[in-house]
């Protein structure tokens, strides 16, 4: 109105199917971690309950069960700004295989 150009709205790449993929990678990261993580603390030889009886694993199922806690946080905590959804989906495809690899290595 005043001889000034009304300024443009830049474009969001980040929208549309970018920004489910990369949701769906991110989500299915945060899952694979969590199930790796929940492998590796579990007792090895033990039930739950008699690992009870060496401080050793004791420890390692409450690191654990923390790391696990603290995933399913993530998990549930979608990042507040577009961009890290292109990130997600760009090491979604690289990680997603390896960390897949690594479950099955580790089970």
């Amino acid at each position: 109105m005043n001889g000034q150009p009304a300024p443009q709205q830049p474009s969001n790449p980040n929208s549309g199917p970018l920004r489910v993929i990369g949701r769906i990678f991110r989500a299915l990261f945060i899952i694979l971690l969590l199930v790796v993580t929940a492998r590796v603390a579990s007792p090895q030889l033990e039930t739950v309950w008699t690992a009870f009886e060496t401080p050793s694993d004791v420890a390692l199922m409450t690191l654990g069960f923390l790391v696990c806690l603290w995933l399913v946080i993530h998990l549930f905590t979608p990042p507040r700004d577009p961009d890290p959804y292109r990130t997600w989906f760009y090491l979604g495809l690289v990680l997603l295989p390896l960390g897949v690899i690594c479950a099955i290595f580790i089970w």
